[in-house]
């Protein structure tokens, strides 16, 4: 009749290049993902979970809230913060947001002393410091 009979055509013998082709590019984006978003974040939050170990009494925190405060009592997961004189909050360990470093002395007086210099102006630079 009008309809032809329809054969199945032979095929390339190596069928599985084709997947060897789709999984390279998969497998080179996990790795890009994982060297440029995974691995970092892994050890920013190993480097926070030490200092939240680390804390002890009179490190200045800050808390999530944004509370700044000084540790008056470390017990293993609860942290007593004193906010103000005599006012003194409970936190969760988990709830620190930061540990502030101690400032030297020598540091801060050298910043009050670098605010309290008046800056030059443009005659009083170029004439020596004369007024």
């Amino acid at each position: 009749m009008f309809i032809s009979p329809a054969y199945a055509q032979a095929g390339d013998a190596g069928g599985g290049g084709a997947i060897t082709q789709l999984l390279v590019p998969i497998a080179l984006m996990f790795a890009i993902f994982y060297f440029l978003l995974i691995r970092p974040q892994q050890k920013k939050a190993k480097e926070h979970r030490a200092k939240l170990d680390a804390i002890k009494r009179g490190d200045r925190v800050i808390t999530g809230g944004g509370i700044i405060g000084i540790v008056t009592k470390a017990v293993t997961d609860e942290v007593t913060v004193e906010i103000s004189e005599g006012v003194r909050v409970s936190v969760t360990r988990a709830t620190i947001g930061d540990v502030i470093p101690k400032v030297k002395r020598s540091d801060a007086k050298q910043k009050i002393e670098a605010k309290e210099e008046k800056p030059k102006g443009l005659l009083q630079g170029l004439l020596g410091g004369r007024k």
